[in-house]
């Protein structure tokens, strides 16, 4: 059997409650973080304190001494695909758990250098007999109380989240080498097994592997919902469909009369997910490398572009302007699907296939821009499926809201992000501020697992407010975003703790007053993004609007006056402003 990195119980409880390190001693205090947001809009006070409430039912202690934010809205564990990413969000108002959501994959990897795609707290375990599970789909850690689950990928939403808490928690040195063996074996474990067929893209093989329960596009060419094999589906020694235990195992149930044949299963898939899973983790290795100094950084930057490169040549169809995954034959997949926008969260795309994308689909109405936009496949694809649970064909998912903020900042599309928030906000506040899985791509309403208390729907809203009306820390690079999207809407207060840091933001009458350590920093006219540097030194001005803003901003009895369109960036140096980049933004038709 398959095991875990050898681990102590100290390990686990050892660096999270403040007793040692990996190796020894903790370099430094973690910092505590707090949020507090006031508004005189009483509908988006209401949605704000709604979604932090909410947030602590989410909180479930994994071990004795590690407390965990789980998915919830009916989602009691935490999943690779979703919590390192919620985890990170969530630190800015506890950084402990941010960091948590993290370690519990991290300490988890297999030796062979595969991550869990789930881990589940001993007492949920048992309560549903998991715990007697077979073991090549689970690892029970009876010295943690944990289970480690590896019957699919779960999605990889963690190289960008756990990089950032290198930073939040103060550039633990020992944290950020045992990132470097997460990231690394990771990636050995992908071309290690999903490149099946050797023509250097990599494969999904069920449909868990992406997360896309019960998508039209998995299911229609039977992928299994799960697979914990490191052989694909197909392959000699391995369940097939043909056989009934394996069919409700695996498929988990076969509603086709007649039964289908191993011919019929189309997958593996030659695909744009775990192509970009690859890449996120050789781009971050070289971050991580370029901080640990151990003259590997061009070494992962060249193996990045190596997979940029096949995923380019490979599943981008310039013509249509999008990313389309291939079945088994070869055959492209051709509906039109989300994902691309996940690639972006990656990084995968390069500037002009992230432009040609939103341009032609994110903020087309025929495709996804629907009156709530972001449906998992598009709204004139034949896939399209308008499912109300906990399905990835049709309706607009909190996780997808939440990817889109990383993956349009990505490459400079900021006034994107804001058209986002002003349909995301107003949806929820009309469906009574309960945060569902889905929403209807049409009217809005909530769908999902749950009625409410779905962690990613509340994540997405609190950092959409935070980038209409409030404050975002980029700790990476050690600036602080403020944002006053509306000159002419309600005032605002917006309070950011890191450590020793202390921000606010006031907004009254079009004007934003920016307080570092509680002394006035600056003063601006809203409707723009002002960056400054963690000592209030204003570095850039961002167009976050759909039109062209004047703005004026001073500091220390400086007054620079500009006008700003949408996803440009200026330079502020010396008292003057100097356009630095211009990405392209057109409007929805």
């Amino acid at each position: 059997m398959m095991r875990p990195l050898a681990l102590s119980c100290l390990l686990f409880t050892g660096f999270v409650s403040g007793c040692s390190t990996f190796k020894g001693e903790v370099s430094a205090e973690i910092p505590v973080t707090r949020v507090a947001f006031q508004s005189d809009d009483i509908k988006l006070q209401h949605l704000h304190d709604a979604a932090v409430a909410r947030l602590q039912e989410n909180l479930v202690p994994f071990t004795d001494e590690m407390q965990v934010l789980v998915e919830g809205g009916g989602y009691p564990n935490a999943w690779l695909e979703t919590q390192p990413m919620g985890g990170e969000m969530f630190a800015k108002r506890n950084l402990q758990v941010g960091l948590n959501n993290q370690l519990i994959f991290m300490l988890t990897q297999r030796e062979d250098g595969r991550l869990p795609g789930m881990v589940i707290a001993g007492d949920t375990a048992r309560a549903n007999g998991w715990d007697v599970s077979p073991p090549e789909a689970h690892i029970w850690m009876p010295e943690v109380d944990i289970l480690a689950d590896f019957e699919m990928f779960q999605g990889f939403c963690f190289p960008e989240p756990a990089w950032r808490m290198y930073h939040w928690i103060g550039r633990d040195k020992d944290y950020l080498k045992l990132l470097y063996s997460n990231l690394k074996g990771y990636d050995g474990y992908l071309w290690n097994t999903r490149d099946s067929n050797g023509d250097g893209v990599l494969e999904t093989w069920c449909v868990w592997d992406t997360g896309e329960d019960a998508s039209t596009r998995l299911y229609r060419r039977w992928a299994p919902n799960r697979w914990p094999f490191d052989k694909p589906p197909g392959a000699a020694g391995v369940p097939s469909i043909e056989d009934p235990d394996a069919l409700r195992r695996y498929w988990h149930k076969g509603p086709m009369d007649p039964m289908p044949t191993d011919e019929q299963v189309k997958v593996p898939f030659q695909s744009m997910d775990i192509m970009a899973y690859s890449y996120s983790a050789r781009a971050m290795l070289a971050e991580v490398s370029a901080e640990l100094g151990n003259d590997m950084e061009r070494h992962w930057r060249a193996k990045a572009e190596e997979v940029r490169d096949g995923l380019k040549s490979n599943l981008w169809h310039p013509e249509r302007n999008a990313c389309f995954d291939r079945d088994k034959d070869g055959h492209v997949l051709p509906e039109l699907i989300h994902n691309n926008l996940r690639c972006m969260w990656y990084g995968v795309f390069d500037q002009e296939m992230a432009d040609a994308f939103v341009k032609n689909h994110m903020i087309n109405p025929e495709t996804f821009w629907t009156p709530i936009p972001l449906p998992s496949i598009a709204i004139n694809e034949p896939l399209f499926y308008n499912g109300k649970r906990n399905n990835w064909s049709g309706q607009p998912q909190g996780l997808t809201y939440q990817r889109a903020i990383d993956a349009l900042e990505n490459y400079g599309h900021y006034a994107e992000v804001m058209l986002l928030g002003q349909k995301l906000l107003p949806a929820l506040i009309k469906n009574d501020c309960r945060f569902t899985q889905q929403l209807d791509p049409i009217t809005g309403a909530p769908s999902g697992q749950r009625p409410d208390t779905y962690g990613p729907m509340m994540l997405a809203a609190l950092e959409y407010i935070s980038r209409m009306h409030g404050i975002h820390l980029d700790v990476v690079e050690g600036e602080v975003w403020w944002s006053a999207v509306d000159s002419d809407g309600p005032g605002f207060k917006y309070e950011q703790n890191w450590g020793e840091h202390f921000f606010r933001l006031q907004f009254e009458d079009g004007l934003m007053k920016c307080f570092v350590n509680k002394q006035l920093a600056f003063e601006a006219t809203a409707g723009t993004r002002i960056v400054t540097d963690l000592d209030g030194k204003i570095l850039e001005v961002v167009g976050i609007k759909s039109e062209i803003v004047s703005t004026q901003i001073t500091q220390d009895e400086n007054t620079v006056k500009l006008k700003v369109a949408p996803n440009t960036v200026h330079a502020v140096r010396n008292g003057e402003a100097q356009l630095m980049s211009s990405v392209p933004f057109n409007l929805p038709q």
